[in-house]
């Protein structure tokens, strides 16, 4: 296949592209290379990939009409879309900058798609978009109503543009609601990666909500996987869905959203003290209030995902935070 990740200098579109070149997929990979976080890791993750066989690249901007002209004319399998302006907290500063990325960037994905007859796009969405709902695990048919942050809000937002595509055109299009990823060569932006920064260097840690929140992480291998066997999965319209009963999550269209979790959720706690035991220091704590846009809890339920790629073994997280400090120590040389 010829394979079009965007965002392939990030996290999950690093490792994704590496992922399907090894399976011999020819991948064309777009980023911006923005500096929302430290550039010279995205670089560094570049340099890996352009060592590759069957991988190229362009520095576009999704937001553009350049990356869109690219989409039309790629002629491309599968468009597998990470790019985005990620971030719960940062939307709350800069929410501008989730309506030029995941908006303005989302529709020129689903033009391009559109003109240039993709088979299949699979985009990114967020566990985030479950806003303040506490029933769990969390189900693709949950209502996602009351998101609690402008990103989330962004993502529920693509959501439903990408069904207006799948409706209009007949674009097969998946949605994939992520859940708190990590791993090496993870996005320093994020929880797991400042504290063991700050523990390396023996700084104190921020603990919001004094500690009383669980999260479903999910190791970044599990999210490949899930991925790589959704390739030549596209969605077909769903014979069974009923218009006076409409359930969320799947449609009359060619269009499905799916968790991707580890669907076994750790205090925070817990995964701080296993964080702690790999790196073999102890953290200095700072116990703070619930932050603004922050949930108590997520949990995924991934029955719909398993139903389509097959039983899926989650990595725990001792044996991937193991794996994400081997790395730590060796890219930082601490």
């Amino acid at each position: 296949m010829k394979v079009l990740v965007t965002g392939a200098a990030g996290f999950i579109g690093m490792h994704l592209s590496e992922r399907l070149i090894g399976l011999g997929h020819t991948v064309c990979g777009v980023d911006n290379c923005n500096s929302y976080y430290e550039v010279s890791l995205k670089q560094a993750r570049l340099q890996r990939l352009e060592a590759l066989p069957q991988f190229s690249f362009q520095q576009l901007d999704v937001a553009d009409q350049a990356f869109q002209q690219l989409v039309e004319q790629g002629s491309f399998d599968v468009v597998v879309h990470l790019a985005a302006q990620a971030g719960v907290r940062y939307s709350i500063q800069n929410p501008l900058a989730y309506s030029d990325s995941n908006l303005q960037g989302f529709t020129r994905v689903l033009e391009g798609c559109r003109h240039g007859k993709v088979g299949h796009l699979i985009f990114a969405s967020s566990s985030s978009v479950y806003g303040g709902n506490r029933k769990l695990p969390f189900a693709e048919t949950d209502a996602t109503d009351h998101p609690v942050s402008f990103y989330a809000a962004t993502k529920k937002a693509n959501e439903g543009m990408a069904h207006a595509y799948a409706h209009l055109y007949g674009l097969p299009v998946t949605g994939l609601r992520f859940f708190t990823v990590y791993g090496p060569w993870g996005r320093p932006d994020m929880a797991y990666f400042s504290f063991a920064q700050k523990i390396i260097r023996g700084e104190t840690i921020d603990v919001f909500n004094h500690g009383n929140m669980r999260r479903d992480f999910t190791y970044i291998d599990d999210i490949v996987e899930g991925i790589v066997r959704l390739l030549d999965k596209p969605p077909a319209a769903d014979e069974q869905f009923d218009v006076l009963k409409p359930v969320n999550g799947t449609s009359w269209a060619p269009y499905r959203i799916l968790n991707i979790g580890g669907s076994n959720p750790v205090n925070l706690m817990d995964f701080i003290s296993t964080l702690e035991k790999h790196l073999g220091k102890e953290a200095s704590k700072r116990f703070l209030p619930m932050q603004d846009g922050d949930v108590l809890e997520t949990a995924a339920d991934t029955t719909a995902l398993q139903a389509v790629v097959g039983q899926l073994s989650p990595t725990s997280v001792d044996e991937g935070l193991a794996r994400f400090v081997a790395w730590f120590r060796q890219y930082y040389n601490v």
